[in-house]
Protein backbone atom coordinates (compact mmCIF):
# COMPACT_ATOMS: atom_id res chain seq x y z
CA UNK A 1 0.00 0.00 0.00
CA UNK A 2 1.32 3.45 -0.95
CA UNK A 3 2.66 5.62 1.86
CA UNK A 4 1.99 8.84 -0.08
CA UNK A 5 -1.30 9.61 1.64
CA UNK A 6 0.29 9.15 5.07
CA UNK A 7 2.55 12.15 4.47
CA UNK A 8 -0.18 14.48 3.16
CA UNK A 9 -1.28 17.11 5.67
CA UNK A 10 -3.28 19.69 3.77
CA UNK A 11 -6.17 17.38 2.87
CA UNK A 12 -6.70 16.39 6.50
CA UNK A 13 -6.71 19.86 8.08
CA UNK A 14 -9.89 21.98 7.93
CA UNK A 15 -9.13 24.90 5.64
CA UNK A 16 -5.65 23.49 5.11
CA UNK A 17 -5.23 24.95 1.63
CA UNK A 18 -5.75 28.47 3.00
CA UNK A 19 -2.81 28.45 5.39
CA UNK A 20 0.05 29.28 2.96
CA UNK A 21 -1.71 32.35 1.55
CA UNK A 22 -2.46 33.59 5.06
CA UNK A 23 1.10 32.94 6.25
CA UNK A 24 2.50 34.82 3.27
CA UNK A 25 0.26 37.86 3.84
CA UNK A 26 0.94 38.00 7.57
CA UNK A 27 4.64 37.47 7.00
CA UNK A 28 4.87 40.30 4.48
CA UNK A 29 3.03 42.69 6.80
CA UNK A 30 5.38 41.81 9.65
CA UNK A 31 8.49 42.27 7.50
CA UNK A 32 7.35 45.68 6.33
CA UNK A 33 6.40 46.83 9.81
CA UNK A 34 9.62 45.65 11.48
CA UNK A 35 11.80 47.06 8.71
CA UNK A 36 10.05 50.43 8.98
CA UNK A 37 10.95 50.73 12.67
CA UNK A 38 14.50 49.46 12.18
CA UNK A 39 14.04 46.04 13.79
CA UNK A 40 14.59 43.90 10.68
CA UNK A 41 17.66 43.27 8.58
CA UNK A 42 16.52 41.58 5.38
CA UNK A 43 18.23 39.56 2.64
CA UNK A 44 21.49 38.86 4.44
CA UNK A 45 23.57 36.54 2.24
CA UNK A 46 25.12 33.46 3.82
CA UNK A 47 26.25 32.00 0.48
CA UNK A 48 26.31 32.78 -3.21
CA UNK A 49 23.08 30.98 -4.18
CA UNK A 50 19.89 32.87 -4.97
CA UNK A 51 18.07 31.36 -1.99
CA UNK A 52 21.05 31.46 0.36
CA UNK A 53 19.80 34.47 2.28
CA UNK A 54 18.32 35.06 5.71
CA UNK A 55 16.24 37.71 7.45
CA UNK A 56 17.07 38.86 10.94
CA UNK A 57 14.47 40.25 13.34
CA UNK A 58 15.51 42.15 16.46
CA UNK A 59 13.95 42.72 19.88
CA UNK A 60 13.43 46.21 21.23
CA UNK A 61 16.68 46.16 23.19
CA UNK A 62 20.00 44.32 23.07
CA UNK A 63 19.32 40.67 22.18
CA UNK A 64 19.65 38.07 24.91
CA UNK A 65 20.69 35.60 22.21
CA UNK A 66 19.73 34.16 18.85
CA UNK A 67 17.02 31.79 17.68
CA UNK A 68 17.34 30.38 14.16
CA UNK A 69 14.05 29.19 12.68
CA UNK A 70 14.14 26.88 9.63
CA UNK A 71 10.94 26.55 7.62
CA UNK A 72 9.35 23.40 6.29
CA UNK A 73 7.63 22.50 3.03
CA UNK A 74 8.98 18.99 2.37
CA UNK A 75 12.28 20.47 1.10
CA UNK A 76 10.23 21.42 -2.00
CA UNK A 77 8.48 24.74 -1.37
CA UNK A 78 8.20 28.00 0.57
CA UNK A 79 10.85 30.47 1.66
CA UNK A 80 11.65 32.62 4.67
CA UNK A 81 9.07 35.32 3.80
CA UNK A 82 6.12 33.06 4.67
CA UNK A 83 7.13 32.82 8.33
CA UNK A 84 8.37 36.27 9.36
CA UNK A 85 5.48 36.92 11.75
CA UNK A 86 6.35 33.80 13.72
CA UNK A 87 9.40 35.64 15.03
CA UNK A 88 7.15 37.91 17.13
CA UNK A 89 6.85 35.76 20.23
CA UNK A 90 10.60 35.33 20.53
CA UNK A 91 11.58 38.93 19.80
CA UNK A 92 9.03 40.04 22.41
CA UNK A 93 11.00 37.93 24.89
CA UNK A 94 14.24 39.73 24.00
CA UNK A 95 15.77 37.34 21.46
CA UNK A 96 16.86 38.00 17.89
CA UNK A 97 15.43 35.61 15.30
CA UNK A 98 17.11 34.58 12.04
CA UNK A 99 15.01 32.99 9.31
CA UNK A 100 16.94 31.53 6.36
CA UNK A 101 15.76 30.30 3.00
CA UNK A 102 17.64 27.42 1.40
CA UNK A 103 17.89 25.82 -2.02
CA UNK A 104 14.98 23.48 -2.63
CA UNK A 105 14.68 20.18 -4.50
CA UNK A 106 15.24 19.31 -7.27
CA UNK A 107 17.94 22.00 -7.53
CA UNK A 108 19.52 20.68 -4.32
CA UNK A 109 19.73 17.32 -2.64
CA UNK A 110 18.86 17.08 1.05
CA UNK A 111 22.49 16.65 2.10
CA UNK A 112 23.24 19.93 0.35
CA UNK A 113 20.41 21.66 2.22
CA UNK A 114 21.92 20.40 5.47
CA UNK A 115 25.21 22.08 4.60
CA UNK A 116 23.42 25.29 3.64
CA UNK A 117 21.61 25.49 6.98
CA UNK A 118 24.91 24.95 8.81
CA UNK A 119 26.32 27.96 6.94
CA UNK A 120 23.19 29.98 7.70
CA UNK A 121 23.51 29.20 11.41
CA UNK A 122 27.15 30.25 11.39
CA UNK A 123 26.38 33.48 9.54
CA UNK A 124 23.54 34.43 11.88
CA UNK A 125 25.63 33.57 14.94
CA UNK A 126 28.31 35.91 13.64
CA UNK A 127 25.82 38.77 13.72
CA UNK A 128 24.28 38.17 17.17
CA UNK A 129 26.19 37.48 20.36
CA UNK A 130 25.13 35.12 23.10
CA UNK A 131 23.51 31.68 23.27
CA UNK A 132 21.89 30.10 20.23
CA UNK A 133 18.74 28.04 19.93
CA UNK A 134 17.58 26.24 16.78
CA UNK A 135 13.94 25.66 15.86
CA UNK A 136 12.54 24.12 12.69
CA UNK A 137 9.20 22.86 11.44
CA UNK A 138 8.60 19.63 9.49
CA UNK A 139 11.42 19.48 6.90
CA UNK A 140 12.93 22.37 8.84
CA UNK A 141 12.63 20.24 11.96
CA UNK A 142 14.69 17.64 10.17
CA UNK A 143 17.31 20.22 9.22
CA UNK A 144 17.75 21.66 12.72
CA UNK A 145 17.94 18.14 14.15
CA UNK A 146 20.73 17.47 11.67
CA UNK A 147 22.65 20.39 13.18
CA UNK A 148 22.95 18.29 16.36
CA UNK A 149 24.58 15.38 14.53
CA UNK A 150 28.31 14.95 14.81
CA UNK A 151 28.93 14.66 11.06
CA UNK A 152 27.64 18.19 10.41
CA UNK A 153 30.50 20.66 10.28
CA UNK A 154 29.92 23.72 12.45
CA UNK A 155 32.68 25.90 13.80
CA UNK A 156 33.52 24.93 17.39
CA UNK A 157 32.69 28.42 18.70
CA UNK A 158 29.23 28.32 17.14
CA UNK A 159 28.54 24.71 18.12
CA UNK A 160 29.51 25.55 21.68
CA UNK A 161 26.92 28.33 21.79
CA UNK A 162 23.98 26.11 20.76
CA UNK A 163 22.07 25.46 23.97
CA UNK A 164 18.81 23.93 22.77
CA UNK A 165 17.36 22.46 19.57
CA UNK A 166 13.59 22.18 19.14
CA UNK A 167 12.37 20.20 16.11
CA UNK A 168 8.64 20.78 15.50
CA UNK A 169 6.86 17.85 13.79
CA UNK A 170 10.19 16.72 12.32
CA UNK A 171 10.82 14.12 9.66
CA UNK A 172 13.47 12.21 11.57
CA UNK A 173 13.81 9.00 9.52
CA UNK A 174 13.94 9.60 5.78
CA UNK A 175 14.02 5.96 4.70
CA UNK A 176 10.19 5.71 4.37
CA UNK A 177 10.35 8.53 1.82
CA UNK A 178 12.18 6.24 -0.60
CA UNK A 179 8.84 4.64 -1.41
CA UNK A 180 6.67 7.69 -2.04
CA UNK A 181 6.10 9.83 -5.14
CA UNK A 182 7.78 12.86 -3.58
CA UNK A 183 11.10 11.08 -3.97
CA UNK A 184 10.92 11.55 -7.72
CA UNK A 185 11.89 15.14 -6.91
CA UNK A 186 13.95 14.63 -3.75
CA UNK A 187 16.08 11.93 -5.46
CA UNK A 188 16.95 10.20 -2.21
CA UNK A 189 18.79 6.90 -2.39
CA UNK A 190 19.24 4.47 0.48
CA UNK A 191 22.67 5.83 1.44
CA UNK A 192 21.57 9.46 1.57
CA UNK A 193 18.29 8.65 3.30
CA UNK A 194 20.10 6.89 6.11
CA UNK A 195 22.88 9.47 6.40
CA UNK A 196 20.35 12.32 6.53
CA UNK A 197 18.08 10.67 9.13
CA UNK A 198 18.68 12.25 12.55
CA UNK A 199 16.96 9.33 14.30
CA UNK A 200 19.64 7.01 12.90
CA UNK A 201 22.48 9.10 14.36
CA UNK A 202 23.81 8.87 17.93
CA UNK A 203 22.22 11.12 20.53
CA UNK A 204 23.81 14.58 20.54
CA UNK A 205 25.33 16.40 23.46
CA UNK A 206 23.14 19.48 23.01
CA UNK A 207 19.69 19.29 24.67
CA UNK A 208 16.85 18.52 22.25
CA UNK A 209 13.10 18.80 22.84
CA UNK A 210 10.76 17.34 20.22
CA UNK A 211 7.37 19.00 19.72
CA UNK A 212 4.40 17.67 17.75
CA UNK A 213 0.70 18.45 17.63
CA UNK A 214 -1.48 15.84 19.28
CA UNK A 215 -3.90 16.02 16.32
CA UNK A 216 -1.28 15.40 13.64
CA UNK A 217 -1.28 12.65 11.06
CA UNK A 218 -0.15 9.35 12.63
CA UNK A 219 3.06 9.24 10.63
CA UNK A 220 4.18 12.62 12.03
CA UNK A 221 3.46 11.41 15.54
CA UNK A 222 5.58 8.37 14.71
CA UNK A 223 8.41 10.45 13.29
CA UNK A 224 8.49 12.62 16.41
CA UNK A 225 8.42 9.58 18.68
CA UNK A 226 11.23 7.92 16.73
CA UNK A 227 13.51 10.91 17.25
CA UNK A 228 12.61 11.36 20.90
CA UNK A 229 13.23 7.68 21.58
CA UNK A 230 16.46 7.51 19.60
CA UNK A 231 17.92 10.50 21.42
CA UNK A 232 16.23 10.01 24.80
CA UNK A 233 14.80 13.50 24.32
CA UNK A 234 11.67 14.96 25.89
CA UNK A 235 8.59 14.68 23.68
CA UNK A 236 5.95 17.38 23.95
CA UNK A 237 2.51 16.62 22.46
CA UNK A 238 0.56 19.87 22.27
CA UNK A 239 -3.15 19.22 22.77
CA UNK A 240 -5.53 20.27 20.02
CA UNK A 241 -2.78 21.22 17.55
CA UNK A 242 -2.29 19.91 14.03
CA UNK A 243 0.68 20.16 11.66
CA UNK A 244 -0.04 23.77 10.67
CA UNK A 245 -1.39 25.52 13.75
CA UNK A 246 1.40 24.09 15.91
CA UNK A 247 3.36 27.09 14.62
CA UNK A 248 0.96 29.57 16.18
CA UNK A 249 2.73 29.28 19.51
CA UNK A 250 5.79 30.95 18.00
CA UNK A 251 3.86 34.19 17.69
CA UNK A 252 2.84 34.28 21.36
CA UNK A 253 5.54 35.30 23.87
CA UNK A 254 3.65 33.54 26.66
CA UNK A 255 3.02 30.25 24.85
CA UNK A 256 4.31 26.93 26.19
CA UNK A 257 6.28 26.54 22.94
CA UNK A 258 8.18 29.83 23.32
CA UNK A 259 8.76 29.07 26.99
CA UNK A 260 10.16 25.66 26.05
CA UNK A 261 12.49 27.07 23.38
CA UNK A 262 13.93 29.69 25.70
CA UNK A 263 13.69 27.69 28.90
CA UNK A 264 15.38 24.60 27.53
CA UNK A 265 12.65 22.02 28.08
Amino acid sequence: MSLDIDYINVDFIPGGADYPERWEAEGQLHREREAAIGRARLNVAYGEGERQKLDLFYPAGKPDGLVVFVHGGYWLRFDRAFWSHFSAGLTARGWAVAMPSYTLAPEARIHEMTREIARAVETAAGLIQGPVRLVGHSAGGHLVARMACRDVVLGPEVRGRIEHIVPLSPVSDLTPLLDIAMNDTLRLDEEEARAESPALHPAPEVPVTVWVGAEERPVFLDQAIWLANAWSAPLRLEPGRHHFDLLDGLGDPDSPLVESILGGG
